[in-house]
């Protein structure tokens, strides 16, 4: 077993093209360091729905140029069979460690296999790639990024010409095509070849961004940002200059690229802490609303001041507000959202009329629904400009939400009073989130196969109405992984997550609200609802 391991090892060093990586590997081979290796040669890093994402470092269990090859060969080899030999191929990339790497070597394997690859101009967020795959009649977009993952990581997104990502099968058959590939040395890789796009892609960007706006629209509320060490400030200050909004307080100590993160834990605004510095420079400011987004600014977290301090927004309670603004203004279409979001949505479509459509977690679902007019999930994820970019959009979504402050803020209100208006038209709904993280995988599954054995009859005294196993999928959805129980007065989803060692529990209850006076007790009855709901679903699952 050592002796194979070490000769897989070996093979794989004789193909590696990065100095780096071979020093790494050659290192560990010299040591004998075989539980490093077994863990780096224990298989390959699955090329699933949202296309690879891991730690970087050598190996077929990390994210390092001989994946990417391999990645971008397996995705060539897919398009060519497809009927689209010759097509363009557009490639993003953030401003991770290896990134422009990983950017660069797929161009030259897109090259090599004969179609024709763009690449743009320098690290922009993920929104500007998935544009520019339609703007530019491209036959499948690359985004090199891992989000809001660790410093450590790095991830290859997919997408196919339509503008979204992949979705089943085509990430199979890409996959199959992948392990196809012998060896390293059958990918031709040229040393040039392909384009490199000029700013005109990102202008032609940016007057989209102006769509989202109404042109009659105040454009008074003042805004403290955090591009939280990513690469959304130079694209976010453009697109607010251009609505004509006032400069936004940027967070300095976060506002350039860093691949090192040094401010946060983790580089996503919903982890704890990652919001201090913003909240420090709103209390110094005194700004309407504070705006941050991920490193790779498809998504927006927005905060307000709540009594005497500032607080996050959740991602339900700004999806509502988005949809509120659209209905407002005299939206037309399909408003929709995934499974794990907030019922309110369909609520608040339904009472003006508009179709609205469930879907799956993710948005490769959700941009595909038809008509699609406005869409979101409650990972801070928003999709205000469908026709313009058929995914999430951090930078679109702050304009809007900042459009919908300052109309509020010429009326003499804020956002938090028009959710109050919300909860007493359509009841308060209220959620939460039960994340457990996991060094061990089979405490997932463990957890999954005893609610499956022994689903909940009620939780929190409310009986289960519902409880539907979504491998067998529904009426509308296609299977996945997941279990949904429908309560009386509430709704809970347990999913395995599908980037992180996770089992995620999404949780919503609903109370009735009478008048505006009795919001603080319709909250106080769900923040208990709630809780009680999370200690009984973790009985239940062993967790």
């Amino acid at each position: 077993m050592h002796d194979d391991l070490i000769a897989r090892a070996k093979a794989w060093l004789a193909e590696d093209p990065d100095p780096e990586t071979r020093d790494e590997l050659a290192g560990l081979i010299d040591a004998g360091a075989v539980e490093e290796l077994s863990a780096r040669f224990s298989g390959t890093l699955q090329f699933g729905t949202a296309g690879l994402r891991g730690e970087l470092g050598a190996g077929p269990m990390r994210m390092n140029r001989s994946v990417v090859i391999r990645a971008a060969a397996g995705l060539a080899a897919y398009l060519k069979k497809n009927g689209h030999s010759g097509g363009l191929v557009v490639i993003g990339y953030d401003a991770r460690h290896k990134s422009a790497d990983f950017a660069r070597d797929t161009a030259a394997v897109m090259t090599g296999a004969g179609l024709r690859a763009a690449v743009l101009p320098r690290p922009l967020p993920t929104p500007v790639l998935a544009f520019a795959i339609r703007h530019l009649g491209a036959v499948a977009g690359v985004e090199v990024t891992a989000s809001h993952n660790p410093p450590r990581d790095n991830g290859y997104k997919v997408y196919l010409g339509d503008g979204s990502q992949i979705v089943p099968p085509a990430d199979a058959e890409i996959a199959a095509e992948i392990d196809a590939i012998a060896s390293l040395h059958d990918v031709p890789r040229p040393e040039s070849g392909w384009q490199t796009l000029d700013e005109s892609v990102l202008d032609a960007y940016l007057a989209r961004t102006d769509a989202v706006l109404d042109p009659a629209s105040p454009r008074t509320a003042r805004t403290v940002y955090t591009a939280m060490h990513g690469v959304g400030r130079d694209v976010l200050l453009a697109a607010f200059a251009r609505a004509g909004f006032p400069e936004p307080v940027l967070v300095a100590e976060q506002a350039d690229p860093d691949p090192d993160f040094p401010t946060v834990a983790f580089p996503n605004p919903e982890e704890p802490g990652a919001m201090d510095l913003a909240f420090a420079r709103a209390r110094a400011t005194d700004p309407d609303l504070v705006i941050a987004n991920d490193p790779d600014a498809d998504r927006c977290a927005v905060a307000v001041k709540d009594g005497g301090d500032w607080r996050m927004l959740r991602g339900d309670e700004v999806g509502a507000l988005l949809a509120a603004h659209l209905v407002r203004r005299g939206a037309q279409g399909t408003f929709a959202e995934s499974i794990v979001s907030s019922s309110l949505l369909g609520r608040i479509a339904g009472k003006a009329g508009l179709p609205y459509e469930e879907t799956l977690t993710g948005f490769k679902w959700i941009a595909r629904v038809d008509g699609l007019r406005y869409g979101y999930e409650e990972a801070l994820g928003y999709c205000v400009d469908p026709e313009g970019v058929r995914d999430k959009d951090g930078i679109t979504a702050a304009l809007l939400v900042t459009e919908l402050a300052s109309v509020l803020k010429e009326e003499g209100r804020t956002l938090l009073d028009l959710l109050d208006d919300l909860a007493v038209e359509h009841g308060l709904h209220a959620t939460d989130q039960l994340s457990v993280r996991v060094e061990d995988l089979s405490l997932i599954t463990d957890a999954m196969r005893r609610l499956r054995e022994q689903p909940p009859t009620g939780l929190a005294g409310l009986s289960v109405v519902r409880a539907e196993d979504l491998t067998q999928g529904t009426e509308k959805l296609p299977p996945t992984d997941g279990l949904r129980y429908t309560l009386d007065g509430a709704r809970v989803i347990v999913r395995p997550s599908g980037t992180e060692p996770k089992l995620k529990c999404y949780l919503e209850v609903v109370v009735p609200v009478s008048a505006h006076a009795d919001l603080p007790a319709a909250r106080a009855r769900a923040t208990e609802l709630l809780t009680a709901v999370k200690r009984d679903l973790s009985a239940a699952a062993g967790i």
